[in-house]
């Protein structure tokens, strides 16, 4: 892949497998600095194959996204490999299957919200002096989210805290707007990962492809919007 922008700092969350890990490759193939992050970088063989291929533009820390004190270590950390962050991809989350009315576990609910919608939040707002003015901030929802799309009782977990995370990309566009930044929700569509499942329609490689199009060409007057990896509009 041949860049076709200036290089980036870039940082993804949950970067260890799936879209995350993705996002790293193809990030690379652009030519960016990236920050991998994930909660146990030590298992993490697949970054760490990719660290040896990129002397210096490579670096996995740790981060458990669901915890502010790992939040606030991170953004301690960071300025000894990084000196400021041009795209911050909020990817980590998590997803309960099998879930039913009626039976809905509590934990499910406060370990979604947590991880995928305060999580997004507090570790934007912790990093927030990090991001350069005219930054990007792209938060990685899902069409399940939206509420003008629920067609049945879908694992509510996940929709509910996607739907939280939707309401906190649009604070967050608000709040940094005045910066420049824009702040992004993503719908990467129904992909082949381990959340995914068997049966989803698109890989990894041509959901991230898509996204990174996506980012790309985003402006500040495109803040506090939902795109799907093909670039068009999701419902709130």
């Amino acid at each position: 892949m041949t860049p076709s922008r200036p290089p980036r700092r870039s940082l993804v969350t949950g970067a260890n497998r799936g879209l995350g890990l993705e996002f790293v490759r193809q990030l690379l193939a652009h030519g960016d600095h990236v920050v991998a992050t994930c909660r146990h970088p030590g298992r993490a063989n697949a970054l760490n194959q990719l660290v040896g291929e990129h002397p210096g533009r490579l670096h996995v820390l740790p981060l458990d996204v669901g915890d502010p004190k790992s939040h606030a270590e991170l953004a301690r950390e960071l300025p000894l490999v990084m000196d400021g962050i041009d795209l911050l991809v909020n990817n980590a989350g998590v997803l309960h299957s099998g879930e039913r009315f009626g039976h809905v576990p509590p934990a499910n609910l406060d370990d979604s919200l947590r991880t995928n919608a305060s999580g997004p939040f507090l570790l934007t707002q912790a990093l927030a002096e990090r991001l350069v003015d005219g930054a990007t901030v792209a938060n990685l929802s899902s069409v399940l989210g939206s509420i003008a799309s629920v067609g049945g009782f879908h694992t509510p977990s996940y929709a509910m805290s996607k739907a939280a995370q939707n309401m906190a990309t649009a604070l967050l566009a608000t709040a940094m707007r005045e910066r420049g930044i824009a702040v992004v929700a993503l719908h990467p569509g129904w992909v082949q990962t381990d959340m995914g499942g068997s049966g989803a329609q698109i890989t990894p490689d041509a959901s991230v492809r898509g996204l990174i199009k996506v980012i790309d060409g985003l402006g500040i007057d495109d803040t506090g919007k939902f795109f799907d990896y093909r670039g068009q509009p999701v419902p709130w």
